[in-house]
């Protein structure tokens, strides 16, 4: 019976990396979430637990750092399949993906591999600490040991790009159809600091460790956008609470055992990146949980979120960085309070436990402030003061239903985003590059520039917006109009208008324009305008807010 289980343990590692190219392969070929829900949730129940765990760790974007930069993977991949680099890099602007580009040149093989993925892991991680000629000779000799499509995995987990359509909604549902665990349990235990170096599958999926929940933030409540006449579909607007919908950076900040951690949305621990918050200890007490969002705070207002992105990104803050671009959380929502979550208290209710703890402190000596809510007797007052917003510094308003409890994820009802129009400008195309994935063929990528005086200065780059039609017709354009070529880049002539419409704009000395602008994207093809007729420079500028 021991020799039957030995075997059988022996097969399903051998499986382990077939078994997870076969899941990424079920997963990246359908848009329909029930077949992911049932492929993952099979995955769960019959694959090794290290290496479900390193699945979850992939997935959730918890890879192990790149073992080896990409020039060097193009040079030793080449070198393998016998082609010259300059047709690899042209098969690879082709392409558009490194790990498919590789998978793809080198020689066919019908080996499959008998390691299992977290075998495969532990190596790529080791690799980083050998010579090149070990990492080469590694390279070369599992490439020749895999078929394609494990090829294409093992490719990706070495680069690091492993974008696969899995969010961590999903794969809760898939976990609780394996294990018959709580979604919203399971969604709270993947959030947090963990690696699978740190913990195992048992520990951090069916084990209840209550050491692990001291840093461990809730799992966010997000709001669904507005629709057209959203005012019929609700109910009476007495039953609906409105603040504004603050432009920074959304956050948790956790009292707990006398140390504060900080969590973005993106479940990121950024403690160390806002030391300010530090001073909460003074104030707010042990088993408080603070949702809200970080906002850049100069001279006692409310900055603009290119304030903050001075501090985004940055390893080191110094003394200098922190005096220029201090920053404050504004609290809108009492996820925790003296140790007891009560999320599923009316948002009302919640409310008034926050009024009271910031109102009965010091907080603005602390940095904590309070997001105001609002009454209105009608929906015209309220569209009134969203047209206020920008003044604000806001980018709109938030309804939130009085009796709503904090629930997890995108759920629809409770919660709405209403976001005052974007800003638009109309521009002219004057450079394009090849987009990626299934438009690598097409120019998609697209420069946009505005007259100052006779010259057109660059802007703004967008990629979204346009049908599939419209960027065909585009493709066809350029590949007929390209003035010069700069590598992957076609500077065109000036002839096609588009409409521009982008969230935010500031000054800014790091572009050629002087202005920097978030989130562009096309939104309508300006056939009926000539270029002449496109706006300046100073038409964008003068939509700074003052």
């Amino acid at each position: 019976m021991t020799k039957r289980n030995n075997n059988n343990e022996s097969t399903i590692a051998r499986e382990g990396m077939s078994k997870f190219a076969s899941l990424i392969k079920t997963i990246d070929s359908t848009n329909k979430t029930n077949v992911k829900v049932q492929a993952l949730a099979d995955y769960f129940k019959t694959a090794e637990d290290d290496d479900k765990l390193w699945t979850i760790a992939i997935l959730s974007h918890r890879r192990p750092k790149r073992p080896v930069n990409t020039t060097l993977l193009r040079e030793w991949a080449t070198e393998l399949s016998g082609i010259p680099l300059w047709l690899f890099e042209e098969s690879y602007h082709i392409v558009g993906d490194l790990a498919e580009t590789i998978a793809l040149i080198l020689p066919k093989t019908e080996s499959t591999s008998k390691k299992s993925l977290s075998e495969y892991i532990s190596e790529i991680i080791e690799l980083r600490t050998l010579p090149e000629n070990e990492k080469k000779a590694y390279l070369h000799d599992n490439w020749l040991k895999l078929d394609y499509y494990e090829r294409f995995v093992f490719n990706k987990i070495i680069t690091g790009s492993f974008r696969i359509g899995v969010s961590q909604k999903l794969m809760t549902r898939a976990l609780a159809k394996a294990t018959d665990i709580d979604e919203d349990i399971l969604a709270y235990k993947m959030m947090g600091d963990w690696t699978p170096e740190k913990t195992t599958y048992n520990k951090l999926i069916l084990e209840e460790n209550e050491e692990d929940y001291l840093s461990k933030p809730y799992p966010f409540y997000l709001a669904y956008a507005v629709e057209d006449d959203f005012q019929e579909e609700l109910d009476d607007i007495s039953n609906w609470s409105f603040e504004h919908k603050w432009d920074g950076i959304r956050a948790q900040v956790i009292v707990r055992n006398d140390e504060v951690f900080v969590w973005s949305r993106g479940e990121e621990l950024v403690t160390d990146k806002y030391p300010e918050f530090q001073r909460f200890l003074k104030e707010i007490p042990n088993g408080t949980v603070l949702d809200g969002e970080i906002l850049p705070f100069v001279d006692g207002e409310i900055a603009n979120f290119r304030e903050l992105q001075t501090r985004i990104g940055r390893k080191n803050l110094t003394k200098k960085l922190l005096e220029k671009t201090p920053v404050i959380l504004t609290a809108y929502d009492l996820l925790e309070w003296k140790g007891e979550d009560i999320r599923e208290k009316p948002f009302s209710e919640r409310r008034e436990i926050l009024d009271a703890l910031i109102s009965n402190c010091p907080c603005d000596e602390i940095g904590l402030y309070l997001s105001e809510t609002m009454t209105f007797n009608s929906w015209e007052a309220a569209a009134a003061e969203r047209d206020l917003s920008r003044e604000k510094r806001s980018e709109g308003l938030m309804l939130k239903r009085h009796d709503s409890p904090y629930l997890v994820g995108r759920k629809k009802g409770d919660w709405w985003k209403w976001k005052v129009d974007p800003f638009t400008i109309d521009a002219v195309l004057t450079y394009a590059m090849r987009g990626h994935g299934r438009r690598a063929n097409l120019y998609t990528d697209y420069t946009f520039g505005l007259w100052d005086g006779e010259e057109l200065v660059t802007f703004a780059k967008a990629y979204s917006g346009l049908t599939d039609k419209e960027f065909r017709q585009i493709d066809a354009w350029i590949k007929k109009n390209t003035l010069e070529r700069f590598g992957p880049v076609r500077s065109v002539t000036p002839h096609h208008v588009f409409e521009i419409a982008f969230e935010g704009i500031a000054e800014s000395s790091r572009h050629k324009s002087g202005v920097a602008t978030r989130f562009p994207r096309m939104v309508r093809w300006r056939k009926d305008k000539p270029i002449e007729e496109a706006n300046t420079l100073d038409d964008l500028k003068a939509l700074i807010p003052k």
